[in-house]
């Protein structure tokens, strides 16, 4: 008995430990991203985000003059009879016998050697103007550490946030009503070809998204809907419907015969028992791919490049953060501020759907 009691308490050690180290995995580079995102240009480049918790750092007690020391910075120099020279003094410093701590700041010519101590400390110096430049179209004047000004544009993500959301809400309302539909008719409707067609529909899960883009931009370019959020919808639908009408059909085939059958009985007609019965009952698999197009249309970058093109009235969140990528590669308070703002929306919808997510997913997998 005590054996199997010591298995079962290292399986649930083992178990609830491999959940924990994922979840650390999972939060810990997010954690980063919005401690970043509010840290300023200079505080990035220079030290970590973990830099916010407390630590030991060095802090300048003194300020002396290298010319005063009597310092060459040309060759060797020394320092309270502690030898040195100057790519080692402004690389790592120097520590003296009684533990003072030297270190060169700036060039051979006008720079200073500074005394430094540990102290504990944290850096909370937070800014939102990051999140002012990503979010404004306005331009912004930046100051340098040597006080030159250095005007940036702003990027305008307002606006490609409204985008995506123009575009994500009906790419992923069509195919579900669109997949309903069709689950509902292939689960409880018979009609000449109906086994046929639906193993035609799974099938085509397994066509890569990439070879499909070029036939239908030239459908697209034909209609004149190329560049048009028209375009994006048909596009997202064309490619999720797949997919929600085998997980929508799993789930509307094992819904329970009977109640269908007493409304049928009734006189309801098929439309009346979808609208009243179906669509009700099958909330939780409607969620769970709710969530999975979701996802799948505010991140998508290459179908909105294909479609929608570089017209800037146009552009998606995903393709205004390249842009940012692009132009400004080394500027992470913006990137991060940007990659944040991004995150935010599909992490409302998933914790505000994730109640139906599981039980959507399980869904028709298990009878009885």
């Amino acid at each position: 008995m005590g054996s199997i009691k010591s298995q079962q308490r290292l399986g649930f050690l083992l178990v609830n430990g491999g959940l924990l180290l994922l979840i650390i995995l999972w939060t810990v580079p997010t954690l980063g991203v919005f401690v970043s995102s509010f840290r300023s240009r200079e505080n990035i480049k220079t030290t970590g985000w973990w830099k916010i918790f407390p630590h030991r750092a060095y802090e300048t007690v003194e300020v002396l003059s290298p010319a005063d020391m009597g310092l060459d910075p040309s060759g060797p120099m020394v320092i309270e009879g502690v030898e040195t020279t100057f790519e080692q003094l402004r690389g790592t410093g120097i520590t003296t016998p009684d533990g003072t701590f030297y270190r060169w700041v700036g060039n051979r010519r006008l720079g200073r050697v500074e005394i430094q101590e540990q102290k504990w400390t944290v850096d909370w110096n937070f800014t939102l103007d990051n999140y002012r430049q990503v979010l404004s179209g306005k331009s912004f004047q930046y100051e340098r550490s040597d006080g030159t000004i250095e005007t940036i544009p702003g990027d305008d993500f307002v606006s490609a946030f409204l985008n995506s959301l123009a575009v994500a809400i009906p790419a992923t309302v069509i195919p579900i009503l669109v997949a309903a539909f069709a689950a509902y008719g292939f689960a409880w409707m018979r009609f000449p070809g109906r086994r046929m067609l639906f193993v035609l529909i799974v099938a085509l899960l397994v066509v890569p998204l990439q070879i499909a883009l070029v036939p239908i931009l030239r459908d697209f370019r034909s209609l004149q809907i190329n560049g048009t959020f028209l375009a994006m919808w048909l596009a997202h639908t064309g490619f999720g419907l797949p997919l929600a009408t085998y997980l929508l059909f799993n789930y509307i085939s094992q819904l329970p015969r009977e109640t269908l059958e007493s409304a049928f009985i009734d006189g309801a007609s098929h439309f009346t028992v979808f609208r009243r019965l179906i669509l009700p009952l099958s909330v939780p698999a409607l969620a769970s791919f709710a969530i999975f197009q979701f996802l799948w249309v505010w991140n998508d970058y290459l179908v909105a490049l294909i479609f929608l093109g570089g017209n800037p009235e146009t552009k998606v969140i995903t393709q205004r953060l390249a842009d940012i990528v692009g132009s400004r590669g080394n500027d992470w308070h913006l990137l991060t501020a940007g990659a944040f703002l991004t995150m935010l929306l599909p992490l409302i919808v998933f914790f505000s759907l994730q109640r139906y997510f599981v039980r959507g997913l399980l869904a028709g997998s298990v009878k009885g």
